[in-house]
């Protein structure tokens, strides 16, 4: 009796090249994110989009400012504070921006000892890097009550033009909001951390296989990503 014949194995079809190449992968699935995993793969993405997003922020102020007639007010005068009776500016914006990237260092350590699977430097640094960034909400709370008690509202300030003030509270409310929901989801992960959920592969939101650390980065990715428009917000809306 003759042996079943083997059925030859598929043949994998090559790659084209350019931008051919490209659409395939993302058609077929075949090679795209194949070492990535879905969680880090979605963060990114969800960053790329809210990139945009920011940009078009940021371009919609550029623009509104460079198009008025009226004189955009001063930052150096708005965002001043008066310490001991000296007059200070930009010291509260400079503050907050030393704090928030002070949180992208602790951040950054908490991912380290993460991959070394050190529970608790992992936790506290986490935890470090959540206080670091509800004092940054806390500052830019009285940042707002003090601008809405000098008379800045979304259709008008004292200063000069009007779209000063919706240009701010768009801008800075938005980002402010992408740091609480940090904090909060901060504090989540670090719990999970600290009670052992990545040793045990303990099943629940936020919770990967056991072993892996791998949504302390995915955090870690989506902090950083705050941190650097602040930059941006720092550079544009307070420094020009």
């Amino acid at each position: 009796m003759s042996a079943p014949m083997k059925k030859p194995a598929a043949e994998t079809l090559p790659r084209p090249a350019g931008l051919a190449g490209l659409a395939s992968d993302w058609a077929s699935d075949q090679r795209t994110f194949k070492d990535v995993s879905w969680g880090k793969a979605m963060m990114w993405i969800f960053l790329l989009s809210d990139t945009f997003v920011f940009g078009c922020f940021l371009l919609a102020y550029m623009s509104a400012r460079m198009s008025t007639a009226v004189p955009w007010p001063n930052p150096s005068e708005v965002f001043a504070l008066e310490i001991g009776g000296t007059h200070m500016p930009l010291i509260l914006i400079a503050i907050m921006t030393f704090v928030l990237i002070s949180s992208s260092g602790t951040m950054a350590m908490a991912v380290n000892y993460g991959y070394r699977r050190d529970r608790r430097k992992t936790a506290a640094l986490m935890l470090l890097t959540a206080l670091f960034g509800a004092t940054f909400v806390g500052m830019q709370a009285f940042e707002w009550s003090k601008l809405i008690a000098e008379g800045v509202r979304p259709w008008g300030n004292p200063w000069g033009a009007a779209q000063f003030g919706s240009s701010f509270f768009m801008i800075t409310g938005f980002h402010g909001t992408h740091v609480t929901f940090g904090v909060i989801f901060l504090i989540i992960v670090a719990r999970k951390v600290w009670r052992g959920d990545y040793e045990t592969g303990r099943k629940g939101y936020f919770t990967s296989r056991r072993g892996q650390y791998e949504s302390v980065e995915i955090m870690g990715l989506y902090w950083h990503f705050v941190d650097l428009v602040w930059v941006f917000i720092f550079a544009f809306f307070y420094l020009w």
